[in-house]
């Protein structure tokens, strides 16, 4: 079941944070109907996010800097974060 408003706080958080070129946020929670964390009611997120602070940092960076911007709605509004984190230059022009 998708929830609007936390959709909504999580793109703002991230925008804010990040200002990025792209930010994609998909609401997965729908596919977890049944699992264990659904019955929390926190959601299932992918995100696809672009932005220049990634530029230089490797992967398990660029997750830990997207956790600290969200970091207060994990286990509570988020179950699961499955993040693609790219810099603009990995961008196929």
């Amino acid at each position: 079941m998708s929830n609007p408003n936390r959709y909504d706080k999580i793109i703002t958080r991230l925008k804010e944070t990040f200002d990025p070129v792209v930010c994609q946020l998909t609401d997965d929670s729908a596919s977890h109907a049944g699992h264990a964390g659904a019955s929390t009611g926190a959601g299932h997120y992918i995100l696809k996010i672009v932005c220049q602070q990634f530029e230089g940092l490797n992967r398990i960076s660029r997750h830990r800097l997207v956790y600290d911007s969200v970091g207060d709605m994990m286990h509570t509004e988020i179950h699961a974060l499955s993040i693609i984190a790219l810099s603009p230059s990995e961008i196929p022009t």
